[in-house]
């Protein structure tokens, strides 16, 4: 029963239909610029050729200068790498949860993966755990890959932790892969920055960020919790006009510094504030990465 895929389907057709028809089409950035791993054939040298690719053993057999050719990669492997500590657990408006926008975000890449005929494999955690799944193809399997993040992403999960997460990544996933990385976090420190980096040496790496609940909102009218730490925000948080502007400035200070870390090291990145944004998120950074591979 594919009742994640069905949901991600829906919003699809709904909210993005020209768009996603298009990406469906192919429009996918290559990550090895019109080459692949397989060797091809051989040919002649001529002016323009990149020098890396001449096979000096061939050519001094047969008196010539040639260079290898390869087949076009056409196929990728996604990795959608999703943060489940409990933090992803909580509320990104009064009727969404994080972990629905999360389910939504890997949804459509992975629907765009799996009919452009690419493997999906998944990675999630915690701070007290981490767990993978292979690439697989197919619908059933991308359910799947849905269904874990949606199941394992709960209240009582350990605290989060990305770093640890991307620790794992980095020791298992060795082959080159796009690496699309989920979470709510909005800072990045040294240790989380220099983990990226290595990840982007080796890998095609996407980020999207997932929006918080505003405990100032003037429309949140019930009771909140710090689902973190258990502590009940007070009602006069809603009514405090300065608070909700340094509210609101402290989060604009923190995106902007993510977007400047993460533009330093090449890593494309967009923000889902809610779940009628997340479309559009998606096929953004679908769009730009297709465009960067161009480049």
């Amino acid at each position: 029963m594919t009742t994640h895929l069905t949901r991600v389907k829906a919003r699809m057709s709904i909210h993005a239909h020209r768009k996603v028809r298009g990406l469906l089409e192919g429009e996918y950035a290559s990550m090895h610029t019109g080459r692949s791993l397989d060797f091809n054939d051989l040919r002649e040298y001529v002016r323009g050729d990149d020098v890396k690719d001449i096979d000096w053993k061939a050519s001094a057999r047969s008196r010539a200068l040639l260079v290898k050719r390869y087949a076009a990669a056409r196929k990728h492997t996604i990795l959608l790498v999703a943060s489940t500590g409990r933090s992803m657990a909580a509320m990104n408006d009064l009727d969404v949860p994080k972990r629905d926008l999360s389910v939504m975000v890997a949804g459509v890449v992975g629907y765009l993966a799996v009919r452009h005929g690419d493997r999906v494999g998944l990675a999630w955690g915690d701070a007290a755990v981490q767990h993978q799944l292979p690439a697989a193809s197919g619908e059933l399997n991308l359910e799947n890959r849905l269904a874990s993040i949606h199941d394992n992403t709960l209240p009582t999960s350990a605290p989060s932790d990305l770093l640890g997460l991307l620790d794992h990544v980095a020791r298992t996933v060795r082959r080159r892969t796009i690496l699309v990385v989920i979470s709510d976090e909005y800072t990045i420190d040294r240790e989380l920055s220099a983990m990226l980096r290595r990840l982007a040496v080796q890998h095609e790496v996407l980020f999207v960020s997932i929006g918080d609940l505003d405990p100032t909102s003037m429309e949140v009218n019930q009771r909140l919790v710090d689902i973190d730490s258990g502590q009940v925000i007070p009602e006069w948080a809603r009514r405090d006009t300065r608070l909700r502007q340094e509210y609101a400035s402290m989060l604009a200070g923190q995106a902007d510094g993510m977007r400047r870390e993460l533009d330093g090291l090449g890593i494309i990145h967009q923000t889902v504030h809610d779940d009628a944004s997340a479309i559009r998120a998606v096929l953004k950074l679908l769009e730009r990465h297709r465009h960067a591979g161009r480049r």
